[in-house]
Protein backbone atom coordinates (compact mmCIF):
# COMPACT_ATOMS: atom_id res chain seq x y z
CA UNK A 1 0.00 0.00 0.00
CA UNK A 2 1.39 3.35 -1.08
CA UNK A 3 1.82 6.24 1.96
CA UNK A 4 -0.17 9.02 1.35
CA UNK A 5 0.91 12.42 0.66
CA UNK A 6 0.16 16.07 1.49
CA UNK A 7 -1.43 18.51 -0.91
CA UNK A 8 2.17 20.19 -1.04
CA UNK A 9 4.30 17.18 0.10
CA UNK A 10 5.17 17.83 3.25
CA UNK A 11 6.81 16.16 5.93
CA UNK A 12 5.61 16.12 8.70
CA UNK A 13 8.17 17.01 11.52
CA UNK A 14 8.56 16.67 15.24
CA UNK A 15 10.41 19.14 17.19
CA UNK A 16 10.43 19.93 21.21
CA UNK A 17 8.10 16.95 21.11
CA UNK A 18 5.47 18.96 19.44
CA UNK A 19 4.53 17.49 15.51
CA UNK A 20 4.30 19.94 12.72
CA UNK A 21 2.56 19.67 9.53
CA UNK A 22 5.82 20.90 7.77
CA UNK A 23 9.56 21.44 7.97
CA UNK A 24 9.37 24.72 7.06
CA UNK A 25 6.74 25.13 9.90
CA UNK A 26 9.23 23.21 12.29
CA UNK A 27 11.98 25.26 11.44
CA UNK A 28 9.59 28.68 12.07
CA UNK A 29 9.03 26.95 15.41
CA UNK A 30 13.02 27.03 16.20
CA UNK A 31 13.34 30.64 15.46
CA UNK A 32 10.46 31.71 17.47
CA UNK A 33 12.45 29.54 21.10
CA UNK A 34 15.01 31.23 20.08
CA UNK A 35 13.74 34.65 19.94
CA UNK A 36 11.39 33.79 23.05
CA UNK A 37 14.95 33.00 24.98
CA UNK A 38 16.41 36.43 24.10
CA UNK A 39 13.69 37.93 25.14
CA UNK A 40 12.15 39.75 21.58
CA UNK A 41 9.03 37.93 21.99
CA UNK A 42 6.93 35.92 24.44
CA UNK A 43 3.78 33.20 24.81
CA UNK A 44 4.53 31.05 21.93
CA UNK A 45 1.20 29.19 21.41
CA UNK A 46 1.40 26.60 18.34
CA UNK A 47 -2.13 25.38 16.65
CA UNK A 48 -4.91 27.66 18.18
CA UNK A 49 -8.22 26.89 16.72
CA UNK A 50 -10.72 30.00 15.62
CA UNK A 51 -13.99 28.14 15.31
CA UNK A 52 -15.34 29.69 11.69
CA UNK A 53 -19.20 31.27 12.51
CA UNK A 54 -21.78 32.79 10.03
CA UNK A 55 -25.29 33.83 11.89
CA UNK A 56 -24.38 30.90 14.46
CA UNK A 57 -24.09 28.38 11.58
CA UNK A 58 -20.39 26.61 11.98
CA UNK A 59 -18.60 27.14 8.58
CA UNK A 60 -15.51 25.52 9.62
CA UNK A 61 -12.26 26.51 11.40
CA UNK A 62 -8.80 27.82 10.81
CA UNK A 63 -5.97 26.98 12.90
CA UNK A 64 -2.68 29.43 13.38
CA UNK A 65 0.71 27.81 12.79
CA UNK A 66 1.83 30.19 15.48
CA UNK A 67 0.53 32.96 18.27
CA UNK A 68 3.01 35.44 20.52
CA UNK A 69 3.29 38.96 21.61
CA UNK A 70 5.92 40.83 20.09
CA UNK A 71 7.66 43.21 22.37
CA UNK A 72 5.66 46.31 22.67
CA UNK A 73 2.92 43.50 23.55
CA UNK A 74 1.13 43.08 20.02
CA UNK A 75 -1.06 39.90 19.67
CA UNK A 76 0.97 38.08 16.73
CA UNK A 77 -0.97 35.19 14.68
CA UNK A 78 1.16 33.95 11.96
CA UNK A 79 0.73 31.48 8.89
CA UNK A 80 3.60 29.69 7.76
CA UNK A 81 3.65 28.39 3.58
CA UNK A 82 6.57 27.52 1.91
CA UNK A 83 6.06 29.61 -1.01
CA UNK A 84 3.40 32.63 -2.18
CA UNK A 85 2.39 29.56 -4.31
CA UNK A 86 1.08 27.43 -1.41
CA UNK A 87 -1.51 30.47 -1.06
CA UNK A 88 -5.09 28.89 -1.65
CA UNK A 89 -7.77 30.24 -2.42
CA UNK A 90 -9.62 28.69 0.59
CA UNK A 91 -6.78 30.46 3.07
CA UNK A 92 -7.22 33.93 2.11
CA UNK A 93 -10.86 33.63 2.82
CA UNK A 94 -10.70 31.73 6.10
CA UNK A 95 -8.37 34.86 6.55
CA UNK A 96 -10.76 37.17 5.70
CA UNK A 97 -13.51 35.16 8.22
CA UNK A 98 -11.00 35.55 11.05
CA UNK A 99 -10.10 39.27 10.36
CA UNK A 100 -14.07 40.04 10.52
CA UNK A 101 -15.39 37.99 13.03
CA UNK A 102 -12.11 37.98 15.81
CA UNK A 103 -10.16 41.17 14.44
CA UNK A 104 -7.13 39.00 14.01
CA UNK A 105 -5.20 39.87 11.22
CA UNK A 106 -2.92 36.44 10.47
CA UNK A 107 0.68 37.39 8.85
CA UNK A 108 1.51 35.05 6.11
CA UNK A 109 5.43 34.07 6.94
CA UNK A 110 7.36 32.56 3.70
CA UNK A 111 10.03 29.81 4.72
CA UNK A 112 13.27 30.59 2.62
Amino acid sequence: MRKPYSKFHNVKTVVDGIMFDSKAEARRYQTLSLLEQAGDISDIRVQVRYDLKCNGVRLGFYKSDFEYNDKDGNHIVEDVKGSRSMVTAVFRLKKRIVKAQYGVDIQEVYDS
